[in-house]
């Protein structure tokens, strides 16, 4: 039984090594990406639409939505990188399904760089609302004294990210394993269920972090209305 699909090696000379982590990678953004052609070259603006068309813009919604409630007041301008960040994690878990498929985030490899991704995000996301001075004076509030806890905070929160999710899919895979050599077979089956909901709820948490992030990042804190006196 293998801990992480790095362990699984295709091919390799010397010190390159082409794994299963990157292998599942490749595939899984392949079919993202043709998935998405095909799905989105004949969009219909008309009241008849396609199951398919339907299905995406469900997805979208729900998408938009949960953006919107963490506190993003745009959130079309930040769907097409937290909404990627989900699909890749959720189609992930659910290529499970497919025989000898071992998903790419069971590697900690790819879950530190999707936790890269955001932490590169936030900063980016960030200036661009506030501009980069008052970007940098978020560090210091509410006292200069806390620059340094807020600067282990941002690296602290990206580790976690990396860690919370490989533990969580590396985890579901070896309870598998262990169940599909010592029980019969439609305990499995269950447990298999229980891990594509485990990896849709980490694919949602996962994403709705990277939003608190980028929110918190991107709220500006502009002075109030002077108070009125009354006598």
């Amino acid at each position: 039984m293998r801990l992480s699909p790095d362990e699984l090696v295709f091919w390799q000379y010397g010190f390159l090594k082409l794994n299963a982590t990157i292998v599942f990678t490749w595939v899984l953004m392949v079919v993202l990406a043709v998935s998405s052609k095909i799905i989105t070259r004949k969009l219909s603006t008309g009241l008849e639409s396609s199951r398919w068309q339907n299905l995406l813009e469900i997805i979208v919604t729900g998408i938009l939505d949960q953006i919107e409630d963490v506190g993003l007041s745009k959130p079309r301008k930040y769907i097409g990188f937290l909404g990627t960040l989900f699909l890749f994690i959720a189609m992930a878990t659910l290529f499970t399904l497919v025989p000898d498929y071992e998903p790419p985030t069971g590697s900690l490899s790819t879950t530190a760089a999707l936790a890269l991704c955001v932490f590169v995000a936030v900063p980016i996301f960030g200036i661009e609302e506030q501009g980069l001075g008052d970007y940098l004076k978020s560090y210091t509030k509410p006292t200069l004294i806390m620059l340094p806890f807020n600067i282990i905070s941002e690296l602290s929160r990206t580790l976690a990210l990396a860690i919370r999710l490989f533990g969580n899919m590396m985890s579901g895979s070896m309870i598998l394993g262990i169940l599909l050599i010592i029980t019969p077979l439609i305990f499995p089956i269950i447990m298999t269920a229980l891990g594509l909901l485990t990896g849709m709820v980490q694919a949602y948490i996962f994403s709705i972090l990277a939003t608190v992030y980028i929110a918190a990042a991107t709220r500006t804190h502009k002075p109030g209305p002077e108070p009125e006196h009354t006598i």
